[in-house]
C-alpha cells in the first residue's frame, strides 16, 4: 500500500513537471511551505489543464492560498486558448479556477482576499473558485 502511495506521488510530481507548472524563475516570491513542498504550491486536476504559463503574480496567489489554508489548491482550469466569454482572463493565462478539497468556499475566498496582487475572486455553484490578477472585483455565479 505504501508503494502505491509513493508511486502515485511520483506520478503527480512528474505530471506537474510536464505541465510546466514548476518554474525556475528566480523572481518567484518565497512561500512558507516546507522546502520539499515549496515547488508544489498547487496541483493541476488533469494533464489537459494548462497552468505552465501562469505569471509570477498568479503563482504567488496560489502559493498564498496554500500557505494560509495548509492545503494545495487544485487548478481545474487555467489557460483557455478560446475562452467562451469575451475578455476572459483565462484567454491570457491570467486566471485560475481552483478547488481545495476539504475546505469550504468561504475559507478559500477568505485566504484569496488576503493574497497580495489579487484581482478578481468569483465563486460558482459547483464549488469552484476563480482567482485572477486583473482588476479587483468579486462575484457569485449561481
Amino acid at each position: 500500500m505504501q508503494n502505491v502511495s509513493l508511486l502515485a506521488m511520483a506520478g503527480l510530481f512528474a505530471l506537474q513537471s510536464a505541465t510546466g507548472a514548476i518554474s525556475q524563475d528566480s523572481k518567484r516570491p518565497a512561500i512558507h511551505l516546507p522546502k520539499h513542498e515549496a515547488r508544489l504550491a498547487y496541483a493541476v486536476q488533469t494533464v489537459s489543464v494548462r497552468a505552465g504559463c501562469f505569471p509570477v503574480r498568479l503563482r504567488a496567489i496560489l502559493s498564498h492560498i496554500a500557505t494560509k489554508t495548509g492545503r494545495r489548491p487544485i487548478v481545474t482550469s487555467g489557460l483557455r486558448p478560446h475562452p467562451s466569454r469575451h475578455g476572459s482572463l483565462h484567454g491570457k493565462c491570467l486566471a485560475a479556477d481552483i478547488r481545495v478539497p476539504g475546505l469550504s468556499e468561504r475559507t478559500i475566498i477568505a485566504a484569496a482576499r488576503t493574497a497580495p496582487g489579487i484581482g478578481g475572486i468569483g465563486s460558482y455553484c459547483n464549488g469552484i473558485i476563480h482567482v485572477d490578477v486583473g482588476p479587483q472585483r468579486r462575484w457569485v455565479d449561481c
